[in-house]
This record gives structure tokens, C-alpha cells and sequence, in this order.
């Protein structure tokens, strides 16, 4: 059979060492929405079930946020933001508001930095729950998606009563908020951490010592930690990898270096180590979420004096811990009340980088394990 008589898209692969050959072949995975966490494409040269290699193709929900953000003004951009990784909204509202602060020169009040550390927190637990039903459920386990989105569902209500909306929160504000938290948000905030304590009991029960989940995720999606610092992972990918960095630690913001928490770290770099560290991350979010609670000014200012958002002429840049890694803002601020540049860094865009390195050698129903365990939101690429 000559290369011409082949299917496109199909190769002869000889053996040196025998007659045997192998025909490669290349399949789409995506870009419909399944197992893909968003419109992406994964084109895969196989080999027989093997994957010999994987490239990702990005761009099919491309909304050219940043070129917009020059036509905005500063407060105009806050939607922007929450609409990229709408899993970590709220987290992401603060990244961009903290870079505003250094323009404008301003601070906020104590109790709107305890604001601001528990609605984050609340955010990671809700990101973490989603990773916890996706995970289970792109193993073939759709229980899980119920079980999660059940807790998920809490924190929603809870956030909804602050902020107005459910998912994309456009809250904080240079200086502040939009407005302050209800009387009802401490109590609510305790019965859910209350609810939520027991609940994790059962649900690493459920997952955790699972045969089944086990065998899928240990040594698969291995991510050694050079390659992991290479690829300039962060987060929980990083972090399982043994790269020992988290930014509300390393370079903290707001009153974290004022609380008590654990970085969890492991060191393994598979799927099921990248599972772990996420759900000891919701019981350090707890743990974090009850001092704050202790410690939450019952009087005081929520917001400093307001003044027109316009930054001071310069260069700025922010950078926090999202549930999914690190999340940058470098913004160019020229006069005027809209900025010259607004660049947006994820964490979400390395981690598919390495995906390739991850998955040579492994078989599709692997692949989507490792997907599931980087947990990315391919809108927050497609900016």
C-alpha cells in the first residue's frame, strides 16, 4: 500500500526490528463543551488507543476583552473580569480592584478586607465543589455532580444575598464595595461552615478511598516539578507537584498574612494527588473562613471615602490566589478615566500548555481524567 492510497490524516509507522507496523490517526476531541470545561479543541495523534501526541486549540469563544477594556472606563472593565473564570468571579473582581488601589493610592476599611477575604474563600469552596462533581462525574460517576453542586449551591445563596447575583458577582469596587454585607451574612456564613464540616466527611468517603478512582488517577498525568515551575503552572496543579508557592503566603494581600492556614502540598504530580490537595484546600478555606468570623468588626466603615476611579499615570500590577492558581492584572493607566492597557494573566492557559507532556503515552479515558484534574475554564483563556 503506497502513502497515497491512505486516508488523510493516516500514517505508516514500520518497525526497524520487524514487519509488524502500526497506522497512526488523528481524532477531535471538542470543540463541543463535554469533558473539555469549555469550547476547546484538542486535536490527538493516536496510535492505535495510544496518544503519541496532542494539540490544544483555543480561541472558539475568543471575546476580545482586553482590546474592549481601551474603550472602557475603569469601572466598566469590573464585569469584564468576573466573566473570564466565572467559577472564580468574585476572586477575580478583587484581582482588579487591588491594581486599581495602587493607581488611586487609597486603602480600604478593616471590615471590608474581612469582606473581602470571606467571599473569597466562599468562592474557592464553591470552585473547589465544582472540580469535586466534575471530577466524579467525568470518571463516570454522575453522582458526584449532584453531590457537589448541592454545597456549590450554598455558597451561591449565600453570595446572591451579598452581591445581587449568583455567578457573575461585579462587587468590589476601589476602596471597597458596592455595598456592605446583610446582617444575616455571619450567621449564614457558620451554618453553612457548620453544614459543610460533616458533609466533607462523606464526600472523601465517597471519593477518596474509591477502588475505582484510585486505579484511574494514581501515576496517571504525572507533571514532575520542573516541568510544573517550566510551564509556569500554579495552584493546585503546582502544588501537587511539590512547588511550594501560594501567593496568599508568599506575597500576601489583604489581612492573610494575619491568619493562620496551611498551604497543601504534595508531591507526586498525578491526578489523584491534583484531587487531594483541592479538597484539603476547602477544609483550609474553612479554617480561614472561622477566624474570620471570630475576628469580623461588627461596626465600622465598609468602604473608604469614595472619589472618581482614575488612576495616576503608571504601570500597575495586582496578583491573587484563585482557586484554579495565580491571577494577575497589569494595567497601563494613562489620563483619563479608561485605561491604555488592561493584560489579564490566568492560571488556566499553562496548565493546557503542558497538557502534551501530560498525556504521551496514555489512552483518551486518561486524558479526560487529567483534564478534569487541571480544572481549567477555557473562557478565562479566550479572553
Amino acid at each position: 500500500m503506497s502513502m497515497t492510497q491512505l486516508p488523510p490524516g493516516f500514517k505508516i509507522i514500520r518497525d526497524e526490528n520487524s514487519e509488524a507496523y502500526s497506522d497512526e490517526f488523528f481524532v477531535n476531541m471538542g470543540p463541543q463543551h463535554p469533558s473539555t470545561h469549555g469550547a476547546l479543541r484538542l486535536a490527538i495523534r493516536m496510535d492505535g488507543e495510544t496518544i503519541v501526541e496532542l494539540v490544544p486549540h483555543h480561541g472558539y469563544i475568543h471575546r476580545g476583552m482586553e482590546k474592549q477594556a481601551e474603550s472602557m472606563s475603569y469601572l466598566q472593565y469590573f464585569p469584564m473580569s468576573d466573566r473570564q473564570d466565572y467559577l472564580t468571579a468574585i476572586q477575580n473582581n478583587l484581582g482588579v480592584a487591588l491594581a486599581y488601589e495602587k493607581g488611586m493610592n487609597i486603602g480600604v476599611p478593616l471590615r471590608q478586607e474581612y469582606i473581602r477575604v470571606m467571599l473569597s474563600e466562599l468562592g474557592r469552596i464553591a470552585s473547589h465543589m465544582v472540580f469535586f462533581g466534575c471530577f466524579g462525574g467525568d470518571l463516570g460517576g454522575q453522582t458526584c455532580l449532584l453531590f457537589g453542586f448541592k454545597e456549590r449551591e450554598m455558597v451561591h445563596d449565600i453570595l446572591e444575598e451579598v452581591t445581587g447575583s449568583r455567578l457573575t458577582m461585579n462587587y468590589f469596587r476601589p476602596g471597597g464595595s458596592r455595598f456592605d454585607v446583610p446582617d444575616t451574612f455571619i450567621p449564614r456564613v457558620k451554618a453553612f461552615l457548620d453544614h459543610m464540616e460533616s458533609t466533607m466527611k462523606d464526600y472523601e468517603r465517597f471519593l477518596s478511598k474509591n477502588v475505582i478512582v484510585r486505579e484511574r488517577s494514581i501515576g496517571i498525568g504525572v507533571l514532575s516539578k520542573e516541568d510544573a515551575i517550566a510551564y509556569a503552572c500554579s495552584g493546585p496543579v503546582a502544588r501537587a507537584s511539590g512547588v511550594n508557592f501560594d501567593v496568599r503566603r508568599n506575597n500576601p494581600y489583604s489581612i492573610y498574612s494575619q491568619l493562620e492556614f496551611d498551604v497543601p502540598l504534595a508531591y507526586n504530580g498525578d491526578c489523584y494527588d491534583r484531587y487531594n490537595v483541592r479538597i484539603a484546600e476547602i477544609h483550609e478555606s474553612m479554617r480561614i473562613l472561622r477566624q474570620c468570623i471570630d475576628k469580623f468588626p461588627a461596626e465600622g466603615p465598609w468602604r473608604s471615602k469614595e472619589k472618581p476611579v482614575k488612576l495616576a499615570p503608571g504601570r500597575y500590577y495586582s496578583e491573587i490566589e484563585t482557586a484554579k492558581g495565580l491571577y494577575g492584572t497589569y494595567v497601563v493607566a494613562a489620563a483619563g478615566d479608561k485605561p491604555y492597557r488592561i493584560h489579564t494573566r490566568g492560571p488556566s492557559f499553562p496548565h493546557i500548555g503542558v497538557l502534551n507532556k501530560m498525556c504521551q503515552g496514555l489512552t483518551v479515558s486518561d486524558l479526560v481524567t487529567i483534564m478534569a484534574t487541571l480544572d481549567p475554564v477555557i473562557p478565562e483563556i479566550d479572553r
